[in-house]
Parts: C-alpha cells; sequence; structure tokens
C-alpha cells in the first residue's frame, strides 16, 4: 500500500514449460531484448490466466503439444511495487522442437532467443 491506498494487481500469465531430454528434465526460457524470462504475456479483464498463457505460449514457440499434468495449479510472484504480479502454470513438452515467432512489430529475430536449461541454469539466466 502506497500512502494506505491499495494498489491494483495487474497480472500476467505464464507456462513454466519442461522437456525430459532422457537425461533430466530442461525448463524454457525465452529471451527478449534483454531479459530472460518463461513465456508469459498480460492478463486482460475477463481472460482465462490459464487459457492466456497457453495461448501466448503456442504464439511464441509453436509448441502445440503442451500437457498440463498440474491442471491448473499455479504460483505467484510477490507484487512489484507497481502491483505487477506473474503467474505460473507448468507444462510439460515432448518435445524440444521450438519455432522461435517474434511478435509483429516488435523487433527482428535478433532480439529473441530460446533455450532449454536445467533447474540450476535457469538461476543463472532469469
Amino acid at each position: 500500500m502506497l500512502n494506505n491506498l491499495p494498489i491494483e494487481k495487474h497480472l500476467s500469465a505464464g507456462l513454466i514449460v519442461v522437456h525430459f531430454d532422457g537425461e533430466r528434465y530442461r525448463l524454457l526460457t525465452l529471451r527478449t531484448f534483454n531479459d530472460w524470462d518463461f513465456p508469459k504475456t498480460q492478463v486482460n479483464d475477463g481472460d482465462d490466466p490459464m487459457q492466456a498463457a497457453l495461448t501466448v505460449t503456442e504464439e511464441l514457440t509453436g509448441l502445440t503439444d503442451l500437457e498440463l499434468p498440474w491442471g491448473e495449479e499455479h504460483r505467484e510472484t510477490l507484487a512489484f511495487e507497481d502491483g505487477d504480479v506473474s503467474r505460473y502454470y507448468i507444462a510439460q513438452s515432448d518435445t524440444d522442437d521450438v519455432e522461435l515467432r517474434v511478435p509483429s512489430g516488435e523487433g527482428g529475430l535478433e532480439d529473441y532467443e530460446y533455450r532449454w536449461v536445467t533447474a540450476d541454469e535457469a538461476e543463472d539466466v532469469l
């Protein structure tokens, strides 16, 4: 609360996509310009956060085989000072074949990158 006024929550929703490569689980991370994160998007009023997360992940990566073995279970980050909160669901992919897609009007392919990382590597990247 700032000056005793509640801060409005601004929700983003994303997926932590896991893939078992035969030896270990890896997590899909995306780079937009200089920032690494999991695929996510702002959630508009009335939109289903999980569906928004699935849609943006498919649009950005081409992954269409995503399974949600944990269902709607999710975790949210603590709110930033401006009220921004990120909600993450866990999805599983049988493939690691990503077709990186750049959003229209959002820079060029050189501004985007993806990596499949271990949990330890994710700590360094994120």
